[in-house]
């Protein structure tokens, strides 16, 4: 099969299609309709075979997690969801890999109405590049630099699992086969969290998606915000999975590992009633783990009072042994 020929038959049929995309797939570019009352959203994301997922992974999944972490950065910008466009570098055009891998990202697409307008395709090392789009109204996007002190740090869902999948997957901890299942769950397929997020504009003052794992995606809020915080490692939201195997584990995974694709995010106290009466619409559950505080740094305290330290502050691609 030729490169046409695997746009056509692979990513040309798609269950979505969307009445403001003008020209789609199969011209130069593509023409889109942007809203009068909104603004554009725009973020994009790469995924490496061996760096991101394990070269084994499935391809259902893959397709699925390429797509979950775009949507993730709309989410931590209260944006609704609207097109994306998909580079892909395949080793070859294997029509049992692209079919698995297309059900688990038109999956995802259809779910939250997502369109795609276009891209392009080359053959190499497995490589998957999504670049999405989406709608705020006017001023209400959510950003990194509005927190203050005595706003409350809040998380949504559960931190660590994905950690612990990894580290399934590479012998490093042995779980019971349903438990296993679960954090690989969480680390392949995480839940982007795009209701909430929408939910959250005009009520959080500061939003992030924890990629590179709370410390580290926290520390992105606390800088851009000028401010500092404090968070009581007893109060994050684990898992009975990783409650099991927090006294062989730590707390690192759960709050340096990443992976985890949930909303921090920071909300004053006089909004807080608020936020607890919409909470009980959202599709999972949200924490308090902290609070901001003027004096810069982030200090996370053990419950028995004592500092932690992580074994290392977050992902980073860059950094050094």
């Amino acid at each position: 099969m030729n490169e046409f020929e695997l746009i056509r038959d692979y990513f040309a049929r798609q269950p979505v299609t969307r009445a403001d995309v003008v020209v789609g797939i199969g011209d130069d570019a593509a023409v889109l309709e942007l809203p009068v009352d909104r603004q554009l959203v725009v973020s994009t994301d790469m995924l490496v075979a061996g760096v991101h997922f394990p070269q084994e992974t499935a391809p259902a999944a893959v397709g699925y997690k390429a797509l979950a972490v775009n949507l993730s950065d709309l989410a931590a910008m209260g944006a609704s969801p609207a097109w994306f466009t998909l580079n892909l570098s395949l080793p070859a055009a294997d029509p049992v890999w692209l079919r698995a891998f297309c059900a688990g990202l038109f999956d995802l697409a259809g779910a939250f109405g997502l369109q795609l307008v276009g891209g392009d395709t080359t053959r190499g090392p497995l490589t998957i590049g999504i670049q999405i789009a989406g709608f705020v109204p006017h001023g209400q996007a959510l950003l990194r630099s509005g927190a203050r002190p005595g706003d409350g740090i809040y998380v949504t869902g559960w931190l660590g699992d994905a950690a612990l999948g990894l580290m399934c997957l590479r012998e490093q901890l042995r779980l019971p086969e349903s438990d296993r299942a679960q954090v690989l769950q969480r680390l392949e397929r995480p839940t982007p969290r795009v209701h909430e997020g929408e939910a959250l504009r005009g009520l959080a003052s500061a939003c992030i998606d924890i990629s590179d794992g709370l410390v580290a995606d926290l520390g992105h809020v606390l800088e851009a915000s000028g401010v500092g915080a404090q968070v009581e490692l007893a109060t994050l939201p684990l898992s009975a999975v990783y409650q099991a195997v927090r006294g062989q584990v730590g707390w690192n995974p759960a709050v340096a590992r990443g992976d985890d694709y949930e909303l921090c995010f920071t909300v004053p106290a006089q909004r807080q009633p608020a936020l607890e009466a919409l909470a009980a619409q959202f599709d999972c559950a949200i924490r308090r783990i902290g609070v901001i505080e003027a004096r810069p740094g982030l200090r996370l305290v053990e419950p028995s009072g004592a500092a932690f330290r992580p074994d290392i502050p977050g992902f980073d691609h860059f950094r050094g042994p």
